[in-house]
């Protein structure tokens, strides 16, 4: 249970100044410049979505200019990495190519579309640093234009002509088939490449753009992720059969468990179970009663020390890194466990050699939890789930694994699991705020979270959710590096879609400048150590520094609207590591 308190001292640094995120339209906007579409340069040829000539190559060359700012630098790596993960798309460190996309900070977001096939630019300027509005303009740099631009929207939407700013209403303008191609595809009230109600409008409590089904209209201009059908018309177009980091995930709902096999060297089996009233499947929680799948191994029956694995089917790797990501549950026995395993190629082409990942056991809590466990492998290789007896006799129900997924991607580092987030949303007010563990990054820095369910004191905004990451002091303080600058903290909270491909989880992040003095005071560095920033705090038994992060972190309406909230459960993610003297090529994401 969390221990709820209400903020007094207000010394909080609010990344974009406290105010809400502004959208692409309202950025470019203010530049003065006039853009095709609101963000979009036009070669002098206009169909380059129908033109195969405009089609990227991959892997496609990239340059992070060195005008990017730092944090700019990382979101651009994220957002490559979120294209490999969702479809075929790679890019490469640019080495000399004739065509490639340089990204630099200039006057706003935008970006050609499609190939030019002489070198381009995708501005990331000020306020663009967020994960999707840079795969917003990285889609217009695969060849698409917005999806209000399609030939059939206004069977979706209305364009409230007289709302618009005098000399915007082109942003506006729809093009008929000889120009864009829908894919055939839906109408996608989804697309990150949507504009919002609000874009180019006059009055800011007026809509320039409203949907048919009124529904939508608090959806339109989403800035998550890419949806589903975003991808499908990516995939469509690129011909895209496979992802190019994703290896595989099971919701375990259909018989054939999706491969997996049980061992035949042990003592036991896994169970595939319908779930039921108190042993309830994690895939469909919340939406069916009684239904879906999981992989249960009851540990009231036999005998102590009686094990069973069930393994994946043989894999082959392209990349080194690996992220195992499952729902686990343990409602059996004390002694009761579960052992993630790897077996290796041996070397004579044999799927034998096994080494032991990670180690879960029973802590008495009974409800679904989440795990990640990194590993490396570069040879064809199985992951596995193995499943111990402790005691039979104390044994209540057993060991349980729902939606798996591995993907060739660097593991979240810290995980911070909220209970009851409706119980606890109820019993709070603007203002009040729970405490995160303390949690630890790579290079040893002690840090943790406060989540705002109604948002801070301070904060003009309503149904929001407001966060802060704060530095601790722990025994390692004597042996880091301060002030602790050029380090990027990425928070994120989780989408649960059983579907790693089609998540849509949130994710913010800002890089730390040595620089920068405490929120009113200037004697002292935000990034130095908490027993010199901060004060003591009773939620950690440590110095904690002043907080730095968002008024505006995840909106009410955006909690329910995708799957941040399972069984009640919130998942957020939380990374702070070092972003120079280069970026890792492939970043640490949400998925």
């Amino acid at each position: 249970m969390f221990q709820i308190q209400n903020s007094v001292d207000d010394r909080v640094y609010v990344v974009d100044g406290g105010k809400l995120r502004k959208d692409i339209p309202e950025i470019n906007s203010e530049t003065g410049r006039q853009l095709f579409e609101g963000d979009i340069i036009l070669p002098l040829e206009r169909n380059a979505l129908r033109n195969n000539s405009y089609r990227w190559k991959f892997p496609i060359p990239y340059i992070l200019a060195d005008s990017l700012d730092l944090n700019a630098k990382g979101v651009v790596l994220q957002a490559l990495d979120m294209f490999r993960l969702k479809s075929c798309i790679d890019f490469k460190p640019y080495e000399g190519e004739q065509t490639y996309l340089k990204f630099e900070k200039l006057d706003g977001c935008w970006s050609y579309v499609g190939d030019l096939q002489r070198g381009q630019t995708v501005s990331i300027g000020e306020r663009c640093d967020y994960k999707a509005i840079v795969e917003h303009e990285l889609l217009h740099a695969l060849g698409f234009y917005h999806e209000q631009s399609r030939t059939d929207r206004d069977d979706y939407v209305q364009i409230w002509w007289d709302e618009i700013i005098e000399g915007f209403a082109y942003a506006f303008d729809k093009h008929n088939d000889s120009f864009l191609d829908d894919l055939n595809t839906p109408y996608d009230y989804e697309s990150v490449l949507h504009y919002g109600p609000y874009s180019f409008n006059i009055n800011s409590n007026v809509p320039s753009i409203t949907t048919k089904i009124p529904e939508f209209n608090e959806i339109i201009g989403q800035r998550l992720d890419l949806s589903r059908i975003d991808l499908l018309k990516l995939n469509r177009m690129y011909n895209c059969t496979s992802s190019l980091t994703f290896l595989d995930q099971c919701s375990f709902e259909y018989i054939n468990i999706c491969g997996m096999v049980q061992s035949g060297k042990d003592d036991a089996d896994w169970d595939h179970t319908l779930g039921k009233s108190g042993e309830e499947d994690h895939t469909l929680l919340g939406n069916c009663a009684d239904r879906g799948y999981f992989m249960r191994f009851d540990t009231k029956l036999g005998h102590a020390g009686q094990a069973a694995l069930l393994e994946s089917r043989i894999l082959y790797p392209r990349r080194k890194e690996k992220c195992l990501q499952f729902f686990y549950r343990l409602n059996g026995s004390p002694q009761d466990k579960l052992v993630i395993w790897v077996k290796k190629d041996d070397g004579t082409g044999n799927v034998r050699r096994m080494e032991k990942l990670y180690t879960i056991t029973a802590d008495g809590e009974h409800h679904w939890k989440l795990a990640n466990i990194p590993f490396s492998v570069q040879t064809k290789f199985r992951y596995g789930f193995q499943g111990i007896r402790g005691d039979p006799a104390t044994s209540a129900g057993g060991i349980a694994i729902d939606d798996t997924s591995l993907t060739e991607t660097n593991c979240p580092t810290n995980i911070w699991h909220i209970r009851n987030f409706t119980s606890l949303f109820n019993r709070t007010s603007k203002g009040d705020y729970i405490t995160s563990p303390v949690f630890y990054s790579s290079e040893g820095y002690a840090f943790a979270l406060q989540l705002y369910p109604h948002g801070r004191n301070s904060s003009p905004y309503v149904n929001y959710m407001g966060i802060t990451f704060h530095l601790c002091s722990s025994q390692n303080d004597g042996l880091l590096e301060w002030p602790a600058g050029h380090r990027q903290v990425i928070l994120s909270a989780l989408d649960q879609d059983p579907d790693v491909i089609h998540r849509m989880s949130l994710s913010l992040s800002f890089t730390t400048d040595p620089k920068q003095l405490v929120y009113g005071r200037n004697d002292t560095l935000q990034w130095d150590k908490p027993s010199i920033t901060g004060s003591f705090s009773s939620a950690c038994n440590c110095y904690m520094s002043p907080g730095v992060g968002w008024n505006t972190f995840l909106t009410h309406r955006e909690l329910h609207w995708k799957k941040f909230l399972k069984n009640d459960d919130l998942f957020i993610f939380a990374d702070f590591e070092e972003a120079t003297p280069a970026f890792p090529r492939y970043q640490k994401i949400a998925m």
